[in-house]
């Protein structure tokens, strides 16, 4: 682990845990953390809020460059914690480091609305952006979808669930994302104490974001058990190396190669779980943020840094 994202897992370490807490509370003490842990990014050229219908919000952020594509971005969270506010910086970096807008969703959280409602407000934003994207000069046909953890998930989802549409996501950017809670796999087991996501807090948002009896090997909760992945959007799969959900992304990376889809791969083998959210306090992480937009700059651009036979970038400190 780079030493100083070993520094900030002891500075994380210290502090309470919120899966001790009520969502309403861990939210709270959530939200003051990312401010302190996100770097102060220069704001975006446009910065504008968006009502998506049914209540739906979203910002839209362009750095102003002649860029016809887009990200739609899902926020990390475990489907209980994040919002807008709170993945601003890392919204903010991405836009600047690709010269794509960020469309950056506020989806509906559990237990207030437990699953599937973060999938249906992914629909929603997909349908809002299809439709109004001309307007920003965004070809419909060049709109990528991105998350980070449970937002990696929901993007893997969405990605599932649009493939045979007329228009679907040109790329999808799954940022260390949960892809199968059935089973837990060795690196799950090897950093079930890591003080950027426990094993315990884990198992606290799937009590929340679950209703009882859901099946865990539903799709839309494991996209990595979906029967077929072929003719899915080019990925991207960002991974760190002391990251409990690393086994899930790799797996997924693997799966979609296996069945045809282009995939790079990006390690991070000195980080941990949410990187792009330390990027103020930790140099490393910074690095690993810049990384990754350029993969996907690369891959919006549509070189072949996005190839089927599965390039993996590693990152170093």
């Amino acid at each position: 682990m780079a030493p100083d994202v070993a520094l900030l897992m002891a500075i994380t370490a210290s502090g309470d845990d919120y899966s001790d807490m009520s969502p309403a509370d861990a939210r709270r003490s959530t939200e003051g953390e990312a401010a302190l842990f996100g770097e102060r990014v220069r704001p975006c050229v446009v910065e504008e809020e968006l009502d998506l219908g049914d209540g739906l919000l979203a910002t839209r952020l362009s750095d102003g460059r002649s860029n016809d594509a887009l990200i739609l971005f899902f926020h990390g969270g475990g489907f209980v914690l994040g919002s807008r506010s709170s993945y601003l910086a890392p919204a903010r970096l991405l836009a600047q480091g690709t010269g794509a807008d960020v469309v950056s969703v506020e989806y509906r959280l559990a237990p207030e609305d437990p699953f599937p409602a973060c999938h249906e407000d992914a629909i929603t934003a997909w349908r809002y952006l299809v439709e109004h994207a001309r307007r920003w000069g965004v070809d419909p046909r060049r709109i990528a979808v991105a998350g980070e953890s449970a937002g990696g998930n929901i993007a893997a989802v969405l990605s599932q669930v649009l493939r045979d549409d007329d228009v679907r996501p040109v790329l999808q950017v799954l940022i260390q994302p949960v892809t199968d809670i059935s089973v837990h796999r060795a690196s799950q087991d090897e950093f079930s104490a890591s003080p950027a996501l426990s094993a315990k807090q884990v198992d606290w948002f799937m009590k929340h974001y679950l209703p009882e009896g859901t099946d865990h090997r539903d799709p839309r909760v494991s996209p990595l058990l979906a029967d077929d992945l072929t003719g899915l959007p080019p990925a991207i799969v960002a991974v760190g190396g002391f990251d409990p959900l690393r086994d899930d992304g790799l797996a997924y990376a693997t799966s979609l190669l296996k069945s045809g889809v282009p995939v790079r791969v990006v390690e991070e083998p000195d980080n941990v779980h949410g990187y792009i959210a330390f990027t103020a306090l930790s140099p490393t992480s910074k690095r690993a943020t810049q990384r990754l937009a350029e993969a996907i700059k690369t891959g919006l651009a549509g070189s072949t840094g996005v190839g089927s036979a599965g390039p993996t970038t590693r990152g170093g400190r």
